[in-house]
């Protein structure tokens, strides 16, 4: 229970779905309750086959680079903490690549949004990927591995529940509410990130 708790906190701060909230009212403003509804679905699927992939493909992806796990986690507590950062003073867009003016005219010429932008970058980023990866090398008992993708399903399902409310969210809290809650779970983020560089870091010195 301890480690689904650990892997679903550590996935749900990372891609911060209340964070996409606004992107996905703004860019299904004129479609119906039902087509906002599959949006929301097709979302939650693309970013399940993403942190599956980048679960189990994990090891080999390491192997055929060449990068160690240590160097793996460095790297990945460095990005996690950098999007942390960007959610902690606002810039979470900016972060994500969705403020260039050549990306937003690209994003409102599409028919379908689900894969990108929502599911890539918003959703399943570099920290969130390279947090499975690190999960895949760290535990490899077949309990574990069902744990992880337990925790796995459960983010991508509330995400779902959280895309598809989405329009009900912005009413309810407002742009002032998501923000605070972003802050917050910004500064989690940054924790998180920096946790990974210290056991790292712990690891190579062996201290």
């Amino acid at each position: 229970m301890e480690l689904f708790l650990v892997a679903f906190g550590a996935l749900f701060s990372i891609m911060n779905p209340l964070g996409t909230v606004p992107v996905f009212v703004g860019l299904t403003m004129d479609h119906t309750k039902k087509e906002r509804a599959i949006t929301a679905f097709w979302t939650a699927i693309d970013v399940l086959i993403i942190l599956l992939l980048s679960f189990f493909a994990g090891k080999y992806i390491l192997a055929f680079f060449g990068i160690s796990l240590n160097a793996l986690k460095i790297a990945g507590g460095l990005i996690i903490a950098s999007s942390g950062f960007a959610l902690l003073t606002g810039k979470f867009r900016e972060h994500k690549g969705m403020k260039r003016q050549k990306v937003q005219d690209d994003i409102h010429s599409r028919e379908a949004i689900s894969l990108t932008p929502l599911a890539i970058p918003m959703l399943a980023g570099p920290g969130t990927i390279s947090l499975l990866i690190t999960y895949n090398q760290e535990f490899e008992k077949a309990y574990e591995i069902g744990i992880i993708v337990g925790a796995v399903i459960l983010a991508t399902l509330t995400i779902y529940l959280v895309l598809k409310s989405a329009h009900i969210i912005v009413k309810f809290l407002g742009a002032s509410g998501i923000n605070a809650l972003s802050r917050i779970i910004g500064f989690i983020v940054i924790a998180i990130g920096v946790e990974y560089i210290i056991s790292s870091v712990t690891a190579i010195f062996g201290l």
